[in-house]
């Protein structure tokens, strides 16, 4: 007689809430995240006795397809958002089938930019629009989506906190929805998994239904992610992997200026950014954002520099700016707004060693300008002339810009996209650019209207600078 084949009792194992760390034995602080409390039991996965061993196999449901058979036009059309912008960083619209994650900072924006979105794509197609909602009532979508003037008849608005009902309202408007819009993937909650809503389990069940059921049917699917304090998306990370591509929305609350970059984006280029600007009629494109990043004055100040900086593939015009004040402290402050706080202090050093300046005791704070958030290395240059500007009482003239990266050594090296970042401040009307070795080579095909600098060095960066400062004329009399 065969022996009786029992299953071991499962294991219990531990997973943080918020990043879906798992770790053997209990914690109170997670190993990955660093947050405090969020460890918490979790069932350990059963033996589940009478499956067939996976060498074997089984008849899948969907056969694999020949290449040729499948349809060429499901797979390179995209569909307009109707928004350029958008479309430039989705890489020319959404593909079917095609599952997207938007994270932002509450009061970003989020929900007004895909309201926006989904009466721009219902308008446009004449197809169902679904917006799913699990923040607000329909109601309170309405007012928002009149105050913006999405008014579309194929846009459709549901208020629910449950996944099948989501699905039932999807399933009641037919095959032929265009779009479909979940506000937020944390707040939805399925019937089929024990947990709390926003909790690693529902999110991963809620994420992975709806990403079958966009692939199944063919339907783009966009999701809103709420983000935690260290403003990256809620809950676990592999959330992440599971969508087809990640955007976030960026911007400082004291301005309009909303930055919508790639994170990651299985049909497009990462990186790549849209700008727009919130105003009370909605989020509103801005397809040459180099106005907002520089500031508009007729005569030049000392501390000023304008710099070439490359945002996903798109070259912008962005100024520097610098203060340095005398300071009896021993330690002299450093303020960083917008650059990188350790990048800067070591241009600060640079600066100190290659131009003669007395930083070591002076006050230093570095900014850039409409609230952008830069690290590019390219922008290295300008911010050592703002820099040496403002320490030494002499202006950059508004016709000069500054593009390179600066070494420990005071040596000025290439960066990527040369030519383009040359083209583009020769495009806005700078005549006078500084750069890297090399660069007039970078540009020899393009028609470039500006009188590109080499400069190997800092050092030889601030005297020509110098030489170029307008001087003022002596008192008369």
């Amino acid at each position: 007689m065969p022996a009786k084949t029992t299953a071991k009792a499962p294991r219990p194992s531990y997973k943080c809430a918020e990043c879906g760390w798992t770790t053997a034995k209990w914690v109170g602080r997670c190993g990955e995240c660093q947050a405090w409390g969020t460890v918490e039991e979790v069932a350990g996965a059963a033996k589940v006795v009478g499956l067939k061993s996976s060498s074997t196999g089984t008849a899948p449901v969907r056969p694999a397809r020949r290449i040729s058979e499948i349809s060429r036009a499901r797979v390179t059309d995209r569909l307009s958002t109707g928004l350029a912008e958008f479309d430039r960083v989705l890489g020319g619209g959404l593909v079917a089938g095609q599952v997207l994650l938007l994270s932002g900072e509450p009061g970003a924006g989020k929900s007004t930019l895909l309201l926006t979105t989904a009466n721009s794509v219902a308008s446009s197609t004449g197809r169902p629009v679904l917006y799913v909602s699990g923040e607000e009532s329909v109601e309170q979508i309405a007012t928002r989506a009149h105050r913006i003037g999405a008014t579309s008849e194929q846009l459709f608005l549901a208020d629910t906190n449950d996944l099948a009902e989501a699905i039932g309202h999807l399933d009641a408007l037919g095959p032929d929805v265009a779009l479909v819009i979940v506000d937020s993937v944390q707040t939805m909650a399925s019937g089929d998994v024990e947990g709390r809503a926003g909790g690693v389990s529902q999110v991963m069940e809620v994420a992975g239904t709806l990403t079958r059921l966009a692939k199944a049917r063919g339907i783009a699917h966009c999701l809103v992610g709420q983000v935690t304090k260290e403003s990256t998306v809620a809950g676990p990370r592999a959330l992440e992997h599971v969508v087809d591509t990640t955007l976030a929305l960026e911007g400082d609350r004291h301005t309009t200026l909303r930055l919508l970059r790639a994170v990651k984006n299985r049909y497009g280029a990462a990186e790549e950014i849209a700008c727009f600007e919130q105003t009370d009629a909605g989020m509103v494109e801005v397809a040459d954002p180099s106005a907002l990043f520089r500031a508009s004055r007729e005569a030049p100040v000392p501390g000023t520099c304008l710099a070439v900086t490359i945002e996903g593939r798109r070259p912008l015009i962005t100024e520097m700016q610098a203060l340095v004040s005398h300071t009896k402290a021993p330690n002299p402050r450093r303020g960083v707004t917008g650059l990188d706080s350790a990048r800067v202090n070591m241009l600060v050093a640079v600066t100190d060693n290659n131009s003669g300046l007395r930083l070591w005791e002076q006050d230093v704070y570095a900014a850039t300008v409409g609230g952008l958030r830069s690290n590019d290395p390219g922008g290295d240059l300008a911010v050592c002339l703002a820099i040496a500007s403002a320490s030494g009482g002499f202006p950059v003239p508004l016709d000069v810009a500054a593009v390179g990266e600066v070494s420990l050594s005071g040596d000025i090296r290439r960066v990527t996209m040369l030519g383009q970042r040359i083209a583009e401040a020769a495009r806005l009307g700078q005549r006078r650019i500084l750069a890297p070795p090399g660069a007039r080579e970078a540009v020899a095909r393009q028609q470039v209207k500006a009188d590109v600098v080499e400069v190997g060095t800092l050092a030889e960066a601030v005297r020509t600078v110098r030489g170029w400062a307008p001087r003022e004329e002596p008192p008369r009399g």
